[in-house]
């Protein structure tokens, strides 16, 4: 006897809500209660329901989306990289859903959904750090998966080789002539898997240690994206009795506040500071700022082809690569 299609109603009962609510948290999710809604998709992934509208896309076996977890749709660094993704995504016949996610409970619950109601056949994730078990619950339902700035062994990955990048930013500014040197990165996230502003930080250290030259502790510095927290960190690293006569900073944006101080304190650039990013993001070359670079848009066009070929060969694709940096020099060193 052939098994019936589990239906809304049938949502309803096992959740103890009504099909209005079920509707909701399919098309409206955040209009529901965070309990409710796990309820509910729980007993979606347990039912195997599918609703009308998706049961003719699984029956032809595609639904022709492509979805995009992001933790920002501001920063430039991520709308480059989506900038990448839509111009490699334009005119393969997939639609890009950008899910926009702000904190741990929203990624949750959209990791919940796309396991729950399978809407999607690829997905890439940007930057955000996700649990092996949620790894593991999108793959098992045949979503391929790509991973940008994350590594991962169990799908495919796009990543930087941050340590290079701090190597070649610490060289150039050597290569100029510069010796105090200082850093300036983000507070040091507590995840288990190394930042890439530790990598940087990593990279550039290795270069002064393997010369024998001075990297004071005093010169190493950490705080929020933030212009008072960045104005506190430059005061206390130009008030130093030996003042640092440069600056590599973990990002483009970190490195154009810095900018912004250095005019405020009428200080010339780079001769009385020198100014190095890491990014390369389209304001750097507005303002002439010393970048290293880091492939945005490119590795978001590689992110779609490692998709769209795991959903060709019907198999999850597991390409990891690891983009090269370079340096774009500007005036600002």
């Amino acid at each position: 006897m052939t098994k019936k299609n589990a239906t809304i109603y049938d949502v309803a009962r096992v959740a103890g809500v009504s099909i209005t609510t079920v509707s909701r948290v399919l098309n409206s999710p955040y209009q529901v209660k965070a309990h409710t809604r796990k309820k509910v998709l729980h007993a979606i992934e347990g039912l195997n329901f599918v609703p009308k509208a998706e049961a003719g896309d699984r029956a032809r076996k595609r639904f022709g989306r492509i979805g995009v977890l992001t933790p920002s749709l501001t920063n430039p660094s991520f709308v480059e990289r989506l900038r990448g993704i839509t111009s490699r995504l334009y005119g393969s016949g997939y639609e890009l859903i950008v899910y926009s996610v702000e904190n741990v409970i929203q990624l949750q619950h959209y990791i919940d959904l796309l396991t729950a109601v399978k809407r999607l056949d690829g997905l890439i994730v940007m930057a955000l750090p996700l649990p092996e078990r949620d790894l593991t619950r999108l793959l098992a339902k045949h979503i391929e998966l790509v991973c940008i700035e994350i590594g991962s062994p169990l799908c495919g990955t796009i990543t930087t080789h941050n340590v290079s990048g701090g190597r070649l930013a610490a060289e150039h500014l050597l290569e100029r002539g510069y010796r105090r040197c200082a850093f300036l990165g983000e507070v040091l996230a507590s995840a288990q898997q190394p930042n890439s502003c530790a990598k940087r930080l990593q990279g550039f250290h290795e270069v002064f240690y393997e010369l024998d030259l001075d990297l004071p502790k005093d010169y190493i510095r950490f705080c929020p994206l933030e212009m008072g927290d960045i104005s506190r960190q430059m005061e206390e690293l130009l008030n130093l009795s030996s003042a640092p006569e440069a600056i590599f900073c973990y990002s483009d944006l970190y490195a154009l506040s810095v900018l912004k101080f250095a005019r405020a304190r009428q200080l010339r650039i780079p001769d009385d500071l020198a100014v190095i990013g890491f990014d390369n993001i389209p304001a750097a070359d507005f303002v002439e700022l010393t970048s290293v670079d880091q492939h945005l848009e490119e590795s978001g066009r590689l992110a779609v082809e490692t998709v769209l070929a795991s959903i060709e060969r019907h198999t999850q694709a597991l390409r990891h690569i690891e983009l090269q940096p370079r340096i774009e020099e500007r005036i600002s060193t």
